[in-house]
């Protein structure tokens, strides 16, 4: 018919001209795949010769109006059918032609079986084999608009959601394209997931990538030089705390051989019955001195066995005797292997081996510091109880 070959030639020259260049789905080719499907609807479909024409017609223009952008389209192409249509077709005719272009419309409802046949055949794409190519141009077509900007998990969700909600209305449609829309909805799931799976993958990687960069921006040379002084300190303090508790020992111990070699033979006499309290309270406050040493240099001992499921659980700090003493040889070699092929491992070792020492300490200092405290006051009260049995004698 050559109302159609000229208003063909008319849409080929409208958007070969004019249609912006970031247009790359909505284009010639859209519409012609459209009139194809159209026509192949026509013909498995019950329409009159004035029905095929008119709707063909519709086809040609339906998005012809994306010379002018998007928004609104379907109303520009019925702007542009009117002025090209014009004394070409009855008044009536142009009527259903508008019609059928805005049926067009994503998410309406068809009304009769024109609206039907049109909007199964500018949705034909969805039962195509080159579904997921049309799909890509659709979705660049987007981005190069700035009308959105999907991942392309995102945009494959979007598929799965449009193809589920979408339907074919004509019987022609639901027989003989249903079928491979639903294929194409499962390789749209499968994609999806491998999608997904991909994504997390990726996030996990990044994950361990960014620790990876943060363990390396991490100064090691000086986070090994902040555990070698602070256990040197450590070290240096607990052998003070040792050399302060036998300085007391030995001070004491000569205290109490003086009063036994010198006062306790003497006490047996009436004359020195005033010095039998003050030689008790002097080798009383001695003698708990010495106590109170002891208890601040004496070592605990612990198991001294470890297990490989500690190892593996990172319970057990090998750089502490007490935990491997018992332990063979190979069983700590193996054991120490394991925590120098963990970073974390070792660090947290150290980490331990200073918050225990830094524990042992306190006790040591607290012990030392009521050792000194009875020391003291024993020395006082000693003297003074002295000068009193003097003066009292």
């Amino acid at each position: 018919m050559d109302l159609l070959k000229d208003i063909k030639e008319y849409v080929f020259s409208l958007l070969q001209d004019e249609l912006p260049a970031h247009i790359i789905y909505h284009n010639f080719q859209h519409t012609l795949r459209v009139v194809k499907k159209l026509q192949e609807l026509i013909k498995g479909e019950a329409v009159t010769e004035k029905e095929a024409t008119l709707l063909q017609i519709a086809a040609w223009f339906h998005d012809s109006g994306f010379v002018k952008g998007a928004k609104n389209h379907e109303e520009i192409g019925v702007e542009l059918a009117k002025k090209f249509l014009k004394d070409k077709i009855t008044d009536d005719d142009f009527a259903v032609v508008s019609r059928l272009i805005l049926a067009t419309k994503i998410g309406h409802k068809p009304k009769d079986q024109l609206e039907r046949i049109i909007k199964d055949a500018d949705c034909s794409h969805l039962a195509s084999k080159s579904f997921n190519q049309t799909s890509d141009l659709l979705k660049e077509e987007l981005r190069l608009t700035g009308t959105a900007d999907y991942s392309d998990l995102d945009w494959k969700r979007e598929n799965v959601t449009f193809l589920t909600n979408h339907q074919f209305y004509t019987n022609y449609g639901i027989e003989n394209w249903q079928e491979k829309k639903q294929s194409n909805l499962l390789d749209c799931f499968k994609s999806v997931k491998k999608l997904e799976k991909e994504r997390k993958a990726n996030k996990q990687k990044k994950k361990a990538l960014k620790e990876k960069e943060k363990k390396a921006e991490l100064p090691e040379k000086g986070i090994e030089t902040m555990f070698r002084v602070t256990l040197r300190n450590h070290n240096k303090l607990s052998q003070i705390a040792d050399t302060k508790a036998n300085i007391l020992l030995s001070v004491n111990a000569i205290l109490i051989s003086i009063a036994l070699s010198s006062l306790v033979p003497r006490l047996d006499n009436p004359s020195n019955a005033h010095l039998i309290i003050p030689t008790i309270i002097l080798v009383g406050f001695s003698v708990v001195s010495i106590i109170f040493a002891i208890q601040s240099t004496r070592p605990k001992v612990t198991e001294g066995q470890f297990t490989k499921e500690d190892v593996a659980q990172k319970k057990v700090n090998l750089l502490f005797f007490g935990n491997f003493h018992q332990m063979s040889l190979n069983e700590f070699k193996w054991g120490m292997k394991e925590v120098m092929k963990d970073k974390d491992y070792l660090y947290d070792s150290m980490i331990k081996d200073l918050y225990f020492l830094g524990l042992v300490l306190n006790k040591k200092y607290k012990l030392l510091r009521t050792t000194y405290t009875v020391f003291t006051m024993g020395i006082i009260i000693s003297v003074a109880s002295f000068f009193i049995a003097f003066i009292m004698r």
